[in-house]
């Protein structure tokens, strides 16, 4: 995946973006902008990589983007153009602006102290849930049909209600931005890059120590220096996460997660499943089901 900036087009007479995408399948790649983002998906189900968090997105999926946080929508299975034409469709609504949008002072005034922190998670991902979820699709597809000064209110009121909940998920890595960012080279992002689209797979050291250009031992030190954590380590992590994701979003048997989270055994899976989140996947996935039990008599 080669990363890219691409930008939707803003109209002259507004200050921000509400686009309604609608097309045989979402076609943006790997890409970043310097726009806050809100992508609500209205149809279609797939794939989406924020920062170095990899999950599956389906009808209702809502994520809160922060400015420069790399990001791709995937609901492709194939690259054939019959593919494309004959099954796949891909619908959302997307919401972008830009942190001055209403002055570059706007930020700092005490009534958007709490939005601010908002803003902060963002550079995360920020996967919203619940009431939460509901309120803030509702209000976006209420600014589509607006216009004006309507439009503008209803974005205060995303900020509004944003602000006051706690029904969301962190999705990248803590660290994710500061190191992307503050690479000095473009080896980061190859590094980056190659694991988000072959952590499902082996990848030798020897491997990506060649895709980095680096000898295997430069390319351990390098790795901890950038990531603060050693090459297995975070491609466990990574592996992991998508785990979760599998646990949770599907009635896979474990041992196939584990063979498609990138694992050829399931005893290393547990063993490093529990190294990461302290219980075993069968404990995992019934935590879940409580917690969606509890929800379901809310």
């Amino acid at each position: 995946m080669k990363l890219i900036l691409q930008r939707l087009m803003q109209d002259s007479d507004e200050s921000f973006i509400v686009y309604h995408e609608k097309e045989p399948f979402f076609s943006c790649p790997w890409h970043y902008h310097p726009e806050y983002e809100l992508v609500l998906i209205l149809k279609s189900t797939g794939k989406r990589i924020i920062g170095d968090h990899i999950g599956d997105f389906m009808e209702g999926d809502l994520v809160f983007i922060g400015s420069g946080l790399p990001h791709v929508y995937d609901n492709t299975t194939t690259d054939t153009d019959e593919e494309v034409e004959t099954g796949l469709e891909a619908e959302a609504m997307v919401v972008q602006f830009l942190p001055d949008l209403l002055g570059r002072k706007f930020l700092h005034l005490p009534e958007f102290k709490r939005f601010k922190k908002v803003l902060e998670k963002a550079q995360q991902g920020v996967y919203i849930t619940g009431e939460t979820r509901d309120k803030v699709a509702a209000q976006m597809m209420e600014m589509h049909q607006t216009k004006g000064m309507n439009r503008v209110i209803g974005l205060l009121s995303i900020f509004a209600i944003l602000s006051k909940s706690t029904e969301y998920e962190l999705l990248a890595s803590p660290g994710f931005m500061h190191n992307f960012e503050n690479s000095s080279t473009e080896r980061y992002r190859h590094i980056t890059e190659y694991i988000m689209k072959n952590f499902s797979e082996e990848i030798p050291l020897a491997t990506i120590a060649d895709v980095a250009n680096m000898t295997t031992t430069y390319f351990c030190t390098f790795f901890k220096n950038y990531y603060g954590q050693t090459f297995v380590e975070y491609l466990n992590n990574i592996r992991i996460g998508y785990a979760c994701k599998l646990l949770g979003s599907t009635e896979k048997n474990i041992a196939d997660i584990a063979m498609e989270s990138g694992f050829n055994n399931i005893s290393n899976f547990n063993r490093q499943f529990r190294k990461v989140k302290d219980i075993n996947p069968a404990e995992y996935r019934r935590s879940l089901s409580v917690k969606l039990q509890k929800t379901r008599k809310k």
